[in-house]
């Protein structure tokens, strides 16, 4: 053992397990201390009442109790991590700090102020990979080159992942518990960090560790038929896993080595593979914010920047009503309420929603973007941002500018039924599986012998998406390439 004392930081990774800082930190030091810090810099710009908040909460408290189990304990504070980081080495007289990478503008600006504090009083700063398989670039071209298209990106992450399959291996942490300092956790309340309750409990979403595992048992028997599943927000689809994968209360290495164990012996079916695609998109949108900082606030193309979009008060009103589930079009109106409702929104209806702001209201993205980056549960900076650029045409292997979600036909497409909208929407319960796509085309008389006045008990379309899809075509032309000449 080279050091005598390390202290360990837990930022988006709270288990107890396959942790790489915690890993290595425990091989190579005789005393480790845990952190976590409620970063006053982030916790800032929350609201008072913040799913995510609550959720960190609850994952700190089992967090602790795990390293007690093992031992140990988990100092908790309140402050500015980039201060209190390198004090609290100071007080423990620690020789290092272990982290695992965080790969978004802010933290790795953070982490830089933080290394060099340290360095400057004689001590270590360590960071390990962790929340991904491949991170930085790991995965390049076969010329050397960063990617900005997915699927050659899928491919060389795969063929990578063949050659060296070592990278999944779990990093033990219990071999040497023994090393971990005791003492006893101090944990603050929600009112104490100036946060309150949410509908986390009444929601019943799993936090922590364990919650993260019953939610991965839950979905290996449903993962056969992902492919399929997924697109429909009315049945049980996704495996509800992304804000666990957030905030790291599940390996991404144990995900990755069961759904490849899986396949390997001939199981999962064309859903595992579709469900480890996923995985790997994930991956691809953090390395080109790591590659490109520059995309958190602009276009991944620099010629969609020219794009002039709606401002003024009439886009701030239409904004709004997107915002409120307001637009009159009932699957962006319903998926806009499960998302203000529960912070959670399905992955089809978040294109659907993006497109729409996007493509029907001529609203910027970054607006958008913003908006979900607030109320997001699982907001990460990388897949929002991918996201967000994917739908307005402006991000790497986005859709065509040209592609143009129709509403109507998604609605019909995804939620035949209509039974996600009547979840959200109870004041349309009453119209049939054919016309609650689309009210403004039913009869004004059979609405109302229905209990159901437009303008009234539901909104009248803000706009009409042909003629909206007319003038988005009108809006890109400022990105078309000219014509080659013949």
């Amino acid at each position: 053992m080279a050091l005598n004392t390390t202290l360990v930081w837990f930022r988006r990774d709270l288990r107890a397990f396959d942790h790489a800082a915690l890993h290595h930190a425990l091989r190579h030091s005789a005393t480790v201390y845990c952190v976590f810090i409620y970063d006053s810099a982030i916790l800032a710009g929350l609201p008072r009442a913040d799913r995510r908040l609550e959720f960190i909460h609850a994952c700190i408290a089992e967090l602790a109790a795990e390293l007690q189990q093992l031992g140990g304990h988990l100092i908790v504070r309140h402050a500015d991590a980039a201060r209190a980081i390198p004090q609290l080495a100071a007080e423990l007289g620690a020789d290092a700090v272990y982290a695992n990478d965080d790969y978004e503008p802010p933290a790795i600006a953070r982490d830089a102020a933080v290394a060099g504090q340290l360095r400057a009083a004689g001590r270590q700063w360590h960071s390990y990979k962790d929340q991904v398989i491949f991170e930085k670039s790991e995965v390049l071209s076969q010329t050397g080159g960063v990617f900005s298209v997915y699927t050659p990106y899928k491919n060389a992450w795969r063929k990578r992942l063949e050659a060296d399959p070592s990278v999944l291996a779990s990093f033990d942490i219990e071999p040497f518990a023994a090393r971990l300092a005791p003492g006893a956790s101090d944990l603050p309340t929600l009112a104490q960090l100036g946060f309150e309750p949410t509908n986390l409990t009444q929601m019943a979403i799993p936090t922590g560790m364990s919650g993260a595992a019953r939610l991965f048992e839950d979905f290996l028997p449903r993962m056969a038929n992902y492919h399929v599943a997924r697109d429909f927000p009315a049945i049980k689809g996704p495996s509800y896993l992304s804000m666990h994968l957030r905030f790291g209360t599940l390996s991404v290495r144990h995900l990755v080595r069961t759904v490849t164990d899986l396949m390997a012996r001939g199981g999962g079916g064309e859903g595992a593979l579709v469900w480890l695609q996923e995985l790997i998109w994930r991956e691809f949108y953090a390395m080109i914010l790591f590659h490109h900082p520059r995309v958190a606030t602009a276009s991944f193309k620099p010629a969609y920047d020219a794009i002039e979009w709606e401002t003024g008060a009439d886009a701030d009103a239409a904004f709004e009503a997107w915002c409120q589930g307001r637009t009159g079009y009932p699957l962006v109106d319903a998926a806009m309420a499960q998302l203000n409702q529960t912070g959670y929104m399905h992955n089809r209806l978040r294109m659907v929603t993006a497109c729409f702001l996007i493509k029907d209201l001529g609203i910027d993205w970054r607006r958008g973007e913003a908006y979900f980056a607030l109320h997001l549960n699982d907001f990460d900076l990388a897949s929002n941002n991918g996201g967000w650029q994917w739908a307005s045409s402006s991000g790497c292997d986005a859709q065509p500018y040209f592609r143009i979600f129709n509403p109507v036909t998604q609605s019909e497409k995804f939620d035949a039924a209509g039974k996600f909208i009547r979840r959200y929407l109870p004041q349309l319960k009453a119209l049939d599986d054919k016309e609650i796509h689309a009210p403004w085309l039913v009869p004004r008389m059979l609405l109302e012998q229905k209990g159901l006045r437009l303008g009234r008990d539901y909104p009248e379309p803000l706009v009409m998406h042909d003629e909206a899809r007319k003038r988005t075509l009108e809006r890109y032309a400022v990105v078309k390439l000219p014509a080659p000449v013949l």
